[in-house]
């Protein structure tokens, strides 16, 4: 009999077993079955632009190595040594002719490949260098995201995106006719479960309440568009767990009625933007700075965040770490990149009026899941309201637990093995 936990019995339409946040053994096989078989983010592509660059970072608990090869093409791979296991690179970000072991000096390509053994004539004739690269992950990019995935029998990345894309061409808007490009992180961890902070980049129902004193931070005008809980938004269910939360309508195609007011937030540095560019493009990038109307959650690990990429990664089944990554435009003005990034730590920074209070929350729902036994965590907020569009798609208030849902389907098919609609009743 095996040791594994039915992940079926976790997990109904409108709830969920308060175990699935503190279950070791549903952790370790979460690892296995949507880590290793789901196509995760690992970077943009700005942040290794020229031949030779790289970042390490982690594809579940494996850590990896991104890097772009002399011929432009984008390579994951895992981060160990084929000799004895070592990494072979410890750096955060760089640009490098090749990766060499420290331990034996075993030395790899920007591809992987094995270039160099020291004393190679000790194995006499049976060491193949050509058997033994870097193990390289299956590589896939879509409008500079680059995903990763142990598993080559998958779909193609773009049908797994499926109608996630048009929602990410608009999230890339904030370019403001630039490239997109990221401008540094935020990252710490709290003591909690992955799942936690999945289910929150969806949930605007908390907005209010969490965030008042963020809410209370800033001017009337922001205010007004911040309150959007019961406003016209809706939340969207994308398929393969994806899903849009809508929050400001009017924000979702930043290249849309430009002649609007520019809030006054924003009039000083219209003012600056107009000394050198015209008026158009000033709308342009101030409604770049701005940011999106909408938060996109990418099932499992990537949200695109109204004005910046958000990263979970699970550390252990009550520890999971969060990156924050300010964006801006690649080959835009400054000083309107500058606005953006004070407009980041004001929400995200560790001194910010946002995250800290989000990671409080956080921490509490692991905590309090741990009392009890049998106590369902309730998913079914919006249930009783949700419409199906013509595209298949469900969808309901912006305050409805769609996306929630939306995710622990694809959850559920990626650890049962089984169809949706065999899974969910």
């Amino acid at each position: 009999m095996s040791d594994q936990p039915d992940p079926r019995r976790f997990l109904e339409t409108d709830r969920a077993d308060g175990s699935i946040y503190n279950d070791p053994a549903l952790f370790d096989l979460e690892m296995d079955r949507i880590f290793m078989h789901n196509w995760i983010w690992v970077a943009h592509r700005s942040e290794i632009p020229e031949p030779g660059d790289f970042i390490t970072t982690f594809v579940g608990p494996h850590p990896v190595i991104v890097s772009r090869d002399r011929k432009g093409a984008v390579h994951v791979m895992l981060n160990r040594c084929r000799h004895r296991a070592a990494t072979v690179c410890e750096q955060r970000k760089g640009n490098t002719a090749s990766f060499v072991c420290p331990y034996h000096g075993w030395a790899y390509g920007l591809d992987g490949a094995l270039r160099g053994v020291p004393h190679q004539n000790g194995y006499g004739d049976d060491l193949d260098k050509a058997s033994l690269p870097l193990v390289n992950l299956r590589v896939e990019e879509y409008q500079g995201l680059i995903f990763a995935t142990f598993d080559h029998a998958i779909p193609d990345l773009e049908s797994w995106l499926g109608a996630a894309k048009p929602w990410i061409d608009l999230f890339m808007k904030q370019g403001a006719g630039w490239p997109v490009k990221t401008m540094g992180e935020h990252k710490f961890t709290f003591p909690g479960n992955w799942k936690i902070q999945l289910e929150n980049t969806t949930d605007a129902y908390h907005f209010p309440i969490v965030h008042k004193s963020f809410l209370d931070s800033v001017d009337q005008e922001t205010q007004d568009i911040l309150n959007f809980v019961g406003g016209t938004g809706f939340v969207e269910d994308l398929g393969h767990g994806h899903s849009v939360m809508v929050m400001i309508p009017e924000l979702v195609d930043l290249e849309d009625n430009l002649d609007a007011p520019i809030p006054e937030r924003f009039l000083e540095l219209a003012d600056q933007l107009a000394e050198t560019y015209p008026p158009e493009k000033v709308r342009q990038i101030i409604r770049a700075v701005g940011g999106s109307g909408f938060n996109l959650n990418l099932f499992p690990n990537l949200a695109c965040s109204m004005a910046f990429f958000r990263v979970l990664r699970p550390l252990g089944v009550a520890q999971t770490e969060i990156r924050h990554i300010a964006i801006g435009m690649d080959g835009g003005p400054d000083i309107a990149n500058q606005a953006r990034l004070r407009l980041h730590e004001h929400f995200q920074g560790p001194m910010g009026f946002g995250t800290p209070d989000d990671a409080e929350a956080w921490d509490r729902v692991h905590r309090g899941a741990l009392a009890g036994r049998d106590i369902p965590i309730l998913l079914n907020r919006g249930l009783a309201h949700e419409e199906k569009r013509a595209d298949g798609n469900l969808y309901s208030d912006v305050s409805a637990e769609t996306g929630m849902r939306a995710a622990y389907r694809q959850w559920l098919v990626a650890m049962s093995g089984e169809p949706a609609e065999e899974t969910v009743a």
